[in-house]
């Protein structure tokens, strides 16, 4: 029998594309550039399944092909909002996402840029990578202390779950959640957390706020300029989850005008391009997307992708079928 044609539409780690070679009929990016709306219809056209990444968008226009060979959309990664799921309905493409496998690391790298905007480490790093560090002072570079705070925690899933334990166990932080649906009991207890009933009544609580909530239309710009204005003026805003869901003209604003205490931010809005009022901020801390950025993390990532793809294959329900 043939293989399933696979497309990858980004570069894997190698020792998840050799495994994928084995079992399918594997066409790499090897180039590792983005695809084009163009390149996704071809794509739709010609192949079994399709590999995106969280960066790939994949809207109706580009699944509008007539005879759409693509079956199943396995994504690599946890969110989907750059597939119009409507669209893939229509067209009777599934679409799978990996849970589960990110969500530490993740966390990690979250509780990195609350300690890296609390402790203004992004500005110390840049001063002495360009010479102008003149010695310890008592008044140099004073930021704020982490242990002990309060952390509200939007989006209580799996990572902000992760976050919670790292921050509420490893540093003492009391935990404030805002989440869609009612959080278990048990789930809170864990953290010694509070379920707080909307997101406007958590923002004044909290002196560090972490988003873990998903990204798409709904969430477009949930963090706005109301909402900054909610925050506690010494406060932090750190962002892993979607960049739309921060307006980023009025966080720049925010910031600039010193009505929180600064941001960190993994993720944006159009990246890669960055919005150049967010680059004038020294109060600000930015990653280049780097959430699930370990070898573990991203092999674990692939295997999960392998795994929906065999099920799909084989005629099972692919365990994580998002749409």
């Amino acid at each position: 029998m043939m293989k399933p044609s696979v497309l990858l539409t980004r570069r894997w780690p190698n020792v998840v594309e050799q495994k994928l070679a084995e079992d399918y009929d594997v066409v790499l990016n090897r180039d590792d550039r983005p695809l084009s709306e163009a390149d996704f219809r071809e794509a739709i056209a010609k192949y079994d399944a399709v590999l995106p990444t969280v960066t790939d968008k994949i809207s109706a226009e580009a699944m509008d092909v007539p005879k759409a060979r693509t079956k199943i959309l396995a994504n690599y990664g946890v969110g989907f909002s750059h597939i119009d799921v409507s669209a893939a309905a229509k067209h009777g493409i599934a679409i799978t996402n990996t849970p589960d496998v990110l969500s530490e690391c993740t966390a990690d790298l979250a509780m990195t840029l609350m300690l890296m905007v609390a402790r203004r480490a992004g500005e110390g790093e840049r001063e002495v990578r360009a010479g102008g560090w003149s010695g310890w002072r008592p008044t140099h570079l004073i930021g704020t202390k982490v242990s002990g705070k309060t952390l509200g925690i939007i989006g209580f899933g799996r990572i902000g779950q992760q976050m919670a334990r790292r921050a509420h166990h490893g540093f003492g932080m009391e935990i404030v959640v805002y989440n869609r649906s009612p959080v278990d009991p048990s789930i809170l207890a864990q953290f010694n957390a509070r379920q707080i009933s909307s997101l406007d009544d958590l923002l004044p609580l909290c002196d560090f706020v972490s988003l873990h909530c998903p990204g798409g239309a709904e969430n477009r710009n949930m963090i706005n300029a109301a909402r900054l204005d909610l925050m506690k003026p010494d406060a932090f805003l750190i962002n892993t989850a979607r960049g739309e869901v921060v307006n980023e003209h009025a966080l720049a604003q925010a910031l600039m005008f010193d009505t929180i205490g600064g941001a960190a931010l993994d993720v944006f809005d159009a990246e890669p391009r960055i919005n150049p009022m967010l680059a004038q901020c020294d109060n600000l801390v930015m990653l280049p997307h780097m959430g699930s950025a370990t070898k573990e993390a991203r092999e674990a990532m692939g295997f999960r992708v392998l795994d929906n793809l065999n099920d799909f294959f084989k005629g099972s329900a692919p365990r994580d079928r998002v749409a």
